[in-house]
């Protein structure tokens, strides 16, 4: 996910803070932002809609966000 660090750097929210939002862990956290580990469908949508933001934002399809 292209902007997902970006946008947690932005909002100043830690991995650990994102991971626990989300009912994930921080792992995942650091290896999406890092493109180790591609997320589903669902996961995309989750993570998309706690930015509210585009997922073609999210993973660097689009520029702009909404």
């Amino acid at each position: 996910m292209k902007n997902l660090k970006k946008l947690r750097k932005q909002r100043k929210i830690s991995q650990l803070k994102l991971a626990l939002d989300l009912g994930m862990n921080q792992n995942s956290i650091s290896r999406y932002e890092n493109c180790q580990r591609e997320a589903d469908y669902m996961t995309l949508i989750m993570i998309a809609d706690y930015f509210d933001v585009s997922i073609d934002y999210l993973i660097g399809r689009e520029e702009r966000n909404k």
